[in-house]
């Protein structure tokens, strides 16, 4: 029996699909293959039919319990004899299938790849006659894969240990040429056969829509789609939740499937959906993997997701069956935040040691790819296609973006200016600086970085900050500014050659929103916004202290102290009854049962960061929200000098802290209306002069010598706080105090 009978037999199919037949040629030849081909494009069949065709058996190794019985299942009902072995099995089951495989009646054998390595089944394998071993979902094996699972490093070791090595063949539904280059090394792929049948999805229609009320989008498109199937993805189990129960509420069929739900609810729900119980599921990323629902209509996803490969493979899930199905991807910018938090929680149990900060860069690439597809005024489905490796000159006329009706905007003088922000911020700074920098926005951080004396500060205060974040997307896209891949990415220069060209422009895409259009964007100041770099990580240490209380009385943590109070607390940094009884929203009770908690974490943050700012106020410095010329002109405050006179004052002793140093050259400045001098402004000078950088220690910022820093003398002491707290300061010698006051010091400006 050839190819084609067996398809036709098993399967029922009279021809294969694009690429499957050049795959189950290579496989039946004994050659080594790679195939990356997008779901819904019959990749199962590739290994199938040739597992029928070869003489012993395939080890078919796949990571979802699921996958395996769905398979398994349809397999033995279309007459190919399989079965699986993994942890949904019981000891007496698993001899059973080894007693059915050692006898030749199973053609497959579906396996976990945590099963490889166990006594059990490498005795099996010792015996067995394996013509194939397949590697499913075979991104998994890669470490710069979206999906990356240790356990898959195991199939190498498994495949070395045979006496006779099988035929390998790897699958996937998504791999950029780096990961395909991965996963043929890792896996010692012999001279492969690498088929990429191309990742369009012709039937799917991608969009995205910027909306404020998700709910109500979900809700409506629903009811405007009533006997259509569909899965709704969200990032976290908690959407799951609340939008289960408000569909659910408003009489829609629904299930929902997350990991925080039993293993017979989760099943439970999946079988409902699978059987057409119900035509709609809400589910985090945990589900979808092996299911072959062919007539699901719509995928909406809730929150945006971390990569491309997990959109395209969740999106993909669509339209199995090749009918027009929707793809909607619902953005808002506080997804970017969920997902860095996500990330920056991520589990790297069993990842060395030395890859853990590569793959944390790559994590964050992926993120900003996705973050340029939700804001991308182009073509959809070619965006998705460029980022896979298919260049395309022509948009689809097939997706949201290109059926909507775009106005161009030139903005090529706001652009030039938002480069010269830029190159004024050194590549220093990443996105959000640079906006607040442009919009001339009224925030401690600003004041602290010295950003709000750039030539550039309020340039561009007459746009939104949609305006501009679309504006420097396309800047970025385009190659003159490049945002580097790290977690705490910065906003650098590219190539900017083509703009001194008088005949180039920037052209800008942009629509009518009309959600956007009816709520105006907000320019209020935020809470937070007066607080420094160190406030945000105090701020950032009351919020972990809070969540421990909250679980320890198993309360909601605003309970506790809401963010307000917390924000408070951190401009006013209470060290007493007295200080904290003064905070918003601490009361007697509120202080007698979390009072001390939060005046002895304060305490630590201070004794361990003895120069800090915590906040800037406008009382401290006298800063307009709209514009630095505001500033010169509202505010009689003029930047910090001294005198010529005045410099003749200062006491130079042999080491100094920052606070020493700052607080004589506040007390000897004879200049009027002077901004008061902080410890962060000297910092931030002797960092410019390359003395002194901030480092990383335990998870925290710490002031640190240069190499140049310690050729000057400048010092480190270890001290001990009153709580017993190791810290470190930074002292420097006269020859410093001098360059410090010399800039400061009139002539020397």
């Amino acid at each position: 029996m050839d190819a084609k009978e067996t398809l036709k037999q098993y399967f029922g199919y009279d021809s294969f699909k694009p690429g499957q037949e050049e795959i189950i040629k290579s496989l039946a030849d004994g050659k080594d293959v790679l195939a990356i081909m997008p779901t819904g494009s019959g990749k199962s069949i590739c290994y199938q039919v040739p597992a029928m065709l070869l003489p012993g058996i395939t080890i078919v190794i796949s990571p979802l319990i699921s996958l395996m019985q769905d398979q398994v299942k349809a397999l033995n009902e279309a007459g190919i004899h399989a079965g699986y072995i993994n942890s949904s099995l019981t000891e007496r089951q698993i001899s059973k299938v080894y007693a059915n495989a050692s006898e030749g009646i199973y053609k497959i054998l579906y396996v976990a790849p945590e099963r490889l390595e166990t006594n059990g089944f490498l005795n099996f394998a010792g015996k067995a006659d394996i013509s194939m071993v397949t590697v499913d979902e075979a991104h998994c094996i890669s470490q710069w894969g979206q999906d990356f699972r240790p356990s898959y490093l195991k199939i190498v070791d498994f495949i070395d240990r045979l006496s006779k090595r099988p035929i390998v063949s790897a699958f996937t539904a998504t791999a950029t040429a780096e990961v395909r280059t991965d996963i043929a090394c890792v896996l010692k792929l012999q001279a492969p056969k690498v088929v990429v049948t191309g990742f369009d999805r012709e039937n799917l229609i991608f969009d995205v829509e910027a909306v404020k009320r998700k709910d109500s989008y979900v809700l409506e498109y629903i009811r405007k789609h009533p006997d259509e199937s569909g899965i709704i993805y969200c990032a976290t189990r908690k959407n799951v939740d609340s939008l289960f129960e408000l569909l659910s509420g408003a009489g829609v069929s629904v299930a929902k499937y997350h990991a925080g739900m039993s293993n017979e609810d989760r099943k439970a729900s999946q079988n409902d959906f699978i059987y057409d119980r119900t035509s709609v599921i809400i589910a985090t990323n945990a589900f979808g993997m092996g299911i072959d629902k062919s007539n699901v209509r719509f995928v909406i996803h809730y929150n945006m997701p971390q990569s491309m490969e997990n959109y395209y493979q969740e999106a993909g899930r669509a339209g199995r069956d090749g009918e027009t199905s929707s793809c909607i991807l619902l953005f808002s910018a506080q997804d970017i935040m969920i997902n860095k938090f996500l990330l920056e929680h991520k589990d790297f149990t069993d990842i060395p040691e030395e890859d853990i900060d590569l793959i944390k860069q790559r994590d964050a690439k992926r993120l900003q790819v996705m973050e340029g597809y939700c804001r991308t005024s182009g073509c959809l489905r070619n965006y998705i296609l460029e980022y896979f490796g298919e260049k395309r000159s022509a948009p689809c006329n097939n997706c949201g973006n290109c059926g909507r009706e775009f106005t161009e905007i030139d903005m090529t003088q706001d652009a030039k200016t938002v480069i010269n922000c830029v190159w004024e911020t050194k590549g220093r700074y990443g996105l959000n600086i640079v906006l607040g920098t442009l919009l001339g926005a009224n925030r401690a951080r600003l004041k602290e970085l010295g950003t709000v004396n750039y030539k550039t500060y309020g340039a561009l205060k007459n746009r939104s900050e949609s305006e501009l974040r679309l504006l420097i997307s396309q800047l970025i896209s385009d190659g003159y500014l490049y945002q580097s891949a790290d977690k705490y990415s910065v906003i650098r220069m590219g190539d900017i050659a083509p703009l001194k060209d008088p005949n180039t422009h920037v052209l800008v895409r942009t629509y009518k929103d009309e959600e956007a259009e009816n709520q105006k964007e907000s320019h209020s100041r935020r809470s937070t916004d007066s607080l420094t770099k160190a406030g945000y990580e105090l701020f950032g240490n009351l919020r972990q202290l809070r969540l421990a209380i909250a679980r320890e009385e198993g309360l909601p943590p605003y309970i506790i102290f809401s963010d307000k109070t917390l924000i408070d607390m951190c401009i006013k940094t209470p060290t007493d009854k007295n200080a904290i009884l003064n905070v918003s929203g601490v009361g007697e009770a509120k202080y007698a049962k979390y009072g001390d908690r939060f005046i002895e974490a304060v305490k630590v943050f201070l004794e361990t960061h003895p120069d800090v700012v915590t906040s800037i106020r406008d009382e401290d410095v006298a800063v307009d929200a709209n514009t630095m010329h505001q500033i010169k002109h509202k505010s009689n405050k003029v930047p910090f000098f001294l005198n010529p006179g005045d410099a003749e004052k200062y006491e130079y002793k042999d080491l100094c802290l920052i606070s020493e140093i700052r607080d004589q050259l506040n007390s000897i400045t004879t200049a009027d209306n002077v901004k008061h001098l902080f410890g962060t402004d000297i910092f931030r000078l002797l960092t410019e002069m390359g003395y002194v950088e901030e480092r990383k220690v335990d998870g925290r910022d710490m002031p640190n010598q240069t190499d140049l820093g310690l050729s000057k003398g400048i010092g480190a002491v270890e001290k001990i706080s009153k709580l017993g707290n190791t810290y470190t300061v930074l002292v420097y010698p006269p020859e410093i105090q001098k360059e410090i006051v010399e800039h400061y010091t009139r002539e020397g400006h």
